[in-house]
């Protein structure tokens, strides 16, 4: 196979502008032979329409020829944008000093005397065809680097523009997720911002964060985490509960090409992208015993040894667990390590259920609308008294989680209008599915079997309506405890959300 070889360089071109037949003849067998393309023009207009159009690399002018002269052609050439650079050489017989300084004056580069000395006229011409194309070749690679430099300015302007914008979005997600996130100014809400402010000068200790399920763990975390020294590091999430048991370990420290069957190539485990950050190891409870103990060797060591390897690797990461199951008694059950434990919970926060600070209800109810409400494009939306009150009265068994969820759904279903209590689904004491809005239609007329003895409607145990039924038992009920919510909702068996919603009915 022949070798590629590199694009031979074009023939330096030369224009000749002479009126003189024999000054072209003896020009163009000279330089042809020598590699140059030569190109005429016996007129000063025609040669300039010539460089034009060709750009040559050396035009050879004649200074006295019919029309426009040599001086004027030259005068008009170096007044063109686009053959201003080319080096013009006189031809001429003329040799008076003042001759030759006029034609340096408007730009001429070099003269040649007649008759031409052929060996001096090929250095020249050399001389000047090789200074145009290094010129020429710089101009154009100068282009180029101005192309580049606009480009990487655009470049730099655009990622600039991304840093901003991630520093905005950064400062949003600290004010988000910050300790500024955590809302409520029960005493136990307050203990907890003073629990993330005292530990925000301390980023290596670990912390342990218990509490039920919703109540805000991987909130508070997160505070942790922006509030201190870490937040330009990543914070990673990790639900132990929801790692297949074949894969934990790869998740935790990663594994090389080849370490088990469908590893097709490194991947990093989370401690490793955690690396100057916060990883949260959410319902530690449910690790398993082995993967707890590489765990703790990891936290007391400060290195990960992937699936795979042979050397361990470094690694700077804070550790804060949360869980909801009662770790001491895991630990009395041999399901949960103790010298574990212990390291994890350097720093115990504990995150209380919403039914025990009610006095944040009504704060959280007015966040989650304003927040809610702009992340689904709407204009922020109030919520009627009764609403709130039965909001105030609810117990919440999926904390606050559930209560964003209901507002959520609440957004939704008032179709721009204030949120009321038709807009509300709560979830009863005993039953499974959320309680409806009572519909305004009356309910199917049923048997009511021979069981309750009174007067009224429930008495003659014939066919009744189950509404108007409902609605004298509460009535009874009501009167008998003096309209007290609380004590009739007790008697009826049912939640007081559920008899506050009956009575608005």
């Amino acid at each position: 196979m022949p070798l590629s070889t590199a694009p031979a360089a074009p023939a330096p071109k030369v224009l000749v502008i002479d009126d003189s037949p024999e000054n072209i003849h003896i020009l163009t067998e000279t330089l042809e032979p020598h590699g140059y393309e030569v190109f005429i023009a016996s007129r000063g207009e025609q040669g300039i329409k010539v460089a034009q159009n060709i750009h040559p690399d050396v035009i050879l002018l004649d200074v006295v020829m019919p029309g426009k002269d040599g001086f004027s052609v030259c005068e008009t050439l170096k007044g063109d944008e686009r053959t201003r650079d080319i080096p013009i050489v006189f031809v001429t017989s003329r040799q008076e000093i003042e001759s030759v300084l006029r034609g340096f004056e408007i730009g001429a580069a070099d003269y040649i005397a007649k008759p031409f000395r052929m060996p001096e006229v090929l250095a020249r011409i050399r001389t000047h065809s090789d200074n145009s194309r290094m010129v020429r070749e710089l101009k154009e690679r100068n282009l180029q680097l101005e192309a580049e430099i606009a480009k990487r300015r655009i470049a730099e302007s655009g990622k600039r523009a991304a840093e901003e914008k991630l520093l905005t979005l950064s400062s949003q997600t600290s004010t988000r997720w910050g300790i500024k996130g955590l809302i409520g100014e029960s005493p136990e809400a307050r203990q907890i911002r003073s629990d993330i402010e005292k530990l925000q000068s301390f980023s290596n200790v670990s912390v342990l964060i218990t509490g039920e399920s919703g109540t805000g763990k991987e909130l508070i975390a997160r505070a942790l985490h922006y509030g201190g020294n870490r937040r330009e590091g990543a914070f990673i999430p990790i639900n132990c509960a929801a790692i297949p048991a074949e894969l934990t370990e790869s998740v935790f420290f990663g594994h090389k090409k080849g370490a088990f069957t469908g590893a097709t190539a490194d991947r990093k485990g989370c401690f490793e992208t955690a690396d100057g950050g916060t990883l949260f190891l959410d319902e530690i409870g449910d690790m398993d015993l082995q993967l707890q103990a590489k765990l703790l060797r990891v936290l007391e060591d400060g290195e990960v040894l992937p699936v795979g390897a042979n050397q361990t690797q470094r690694v700077d990461v804070r550790v804060v667990a949360a869980t909801n199951a009662d770790l001491q008694a895991k630990i009395a059950a041999g399901r949960f390590r103790q010298d574990l434990y212990y390291r994890l919970a350097r720093y115990i926060i504990k995150s209380v259920p919403l039914r025990q600070r009610p006095e944040d209800v009504p704060l959280m109810t007015e966040h989650f609308l304003l927040t809610l409400a702009g992340e689904m494009g709407m204009a922020p939306r109030k919520i009627t008294p009764d609403a709130q009150a039965m909001l105030n009265a609810y117990s919440f068994p999926g904390n606050v989680r559930e209560l964003k969820n209901i507002i959520e759904r609440a957004l939704i279903e008032s179709g721009g209008r204030p949120i009321s209590t038709e807009h509300l689904y709560l979830m009863p004491v005993a039953d499974t599915a959320p309680i409806a809005p009572m519909a305004s239609a009356a309910a199917p007329a049923v048997s009511l079997p021979a069981a309750a003895k009174s007067s009224g409607p429930l008495a003659s145990g014939e066919s009744f309506n189950v509404k108007e039924a409902e609605e004298e038992l509460i009535r009874r009920a009501m009167e008998a405890t003096g309209g007290n919510v609380s004590e009739a909702a007790k008697r009826l068996g049912m939640h007081r959300s559920r008899l506050y919603r009956r009575l608005q009915a």
